[in-house]
């Protein structure tokens, strides 16, 4: 789950707050725990706010035993250190403190351009069920006016339209896990046609190497006007950064479309070396200056828990 914070105030704050603790306390298997949370995401988005002077992103990846929230934001970043009870008179540092006592894992890094990300596990463990996340605030997916031509509205923002509604009305009637499903068979089916592209132009057969792989991300990224490069590539990994989301800004008000990245390059991979896993380590959608991503393959992803995961059709 992503949202995007803006405007940035007490107001935005307070709402997004109640949401993650609303969805919290209805899937967590001890309801009393949801307190402990509530206070982490509290104190983690409200120092955001106040010391960020812009956007803040926030997400919730419940995929492992516990979840995983991240904040990034644009504000300074700072060195976590060690952490201790403050002295009583001091006004500084009593969060993140009371954060690390409450929450596992804490980390901040600084991304490589402005602003940081910090993230805690949060003490909770899920109930056995089958759940299913809120609905995301609306945003309006119709075409802006400022991209009407003299003709009105082109064909790609009216698809681009089209998509997006569609989606908001699969998940309102069916619930997020079937909009889920629906977005990884379009980018396993959509992937492995642009990978059927690639071998005929460039006469490949067989398993593409490392290589061959980025090279066919490139291709099919380039072609609706990403613009990835390789940083590495090796037997078992593959490092790409990206400094235009084909997206444009609508992915900074919906980072979710990130994950379409994620199946088209971990159906690709996973088909040519068995297994990977795709981990998305900075985005454009969330405040990072460019987009960074690793793609695991082999026995580097199979040893790897996090991330998303991939495995070859048997």
């Amino acid at each position: 789950m992503d949202w995007l914070l803006t405007p940035v105030g007490a107001a935005s704050a307070a709402a997004l707050r109640a949401e993650l603790t609303a969805f919290l306390r209805r899937h967590a298997e001890d309801p009393a725990d949801v307190d402990d949370a509530r206070l982490v995401v509290s104190e983690l988005v409200g120092n955001a706010v106040h010391h960020a002077g812009g956007p803040v992103w926030v997400s919730l990846d419940w995929s492992q035993a516990r979840p995983l929230l991240t904040v990034h934001d644009l504000g300074p970043a700072f060195e976590l250190g060690e952490l201790s009870l403050p002295e009583t008179a001091s006004e500084r540092g009593r969060g993140l403190w009371l954060v690390s006592q409450l929450a596992k894992d804490l980390d901040v890094v600084a991304k490589r351009g402005q602003g940081k990300r910090v993230q805690a596990v949060l003490g909770l463990t899920r109930r056995t069920e089958v759940s299913f996340d809120p609905l995301r605030r609306r945003l309006n997916p119709l075409p802006a006016a400022d991209e009407a031509g003299p003709a009105g509205f082109g064909k790609e923002a009216f698809l681009r339209a089209l998509v997006v509604e569609l989606a908001r009305t699969a998940e309102a009637d069916q619930g997020p896990a079937v909009v889920e499903q629906l977005v990884a068979q379009v980018g396993a089916t959509v992937g492995g046609q642009m990978e059927e592209e690639y071998r005929q132009a460039r006469t490949v057969t067989g398993r593409l190497t490392p290589e061959q792989v980025a090279d066919c991300y490139l291709r099919l990224k380039g072609a609706i006007d990403g613009d990835f490069y390789v940083i590495s590539t090796g037997l078992d990994k593959i490092v790409l950064g990206n400094r235009r989301c084909p997206f444009g800004d609508t992915v900074r008000q919906a980072p979710a479309l990130c994950r379409m990245t994620s199946s088209v390059f971990g159906g690709i991979a996973a088909r040519n070396h068995d297994d990977a896993v795709v981990l998305l380590d900075e985005r454009i959608a969330v405040g990072d200056p460019e987009c960074r991503v690793t793609v695991l393959l082999g026995a580097a992803a199979r040893n790897n828990p996090g991330g998303h995961h991939y495995r070859a059709p048997s």
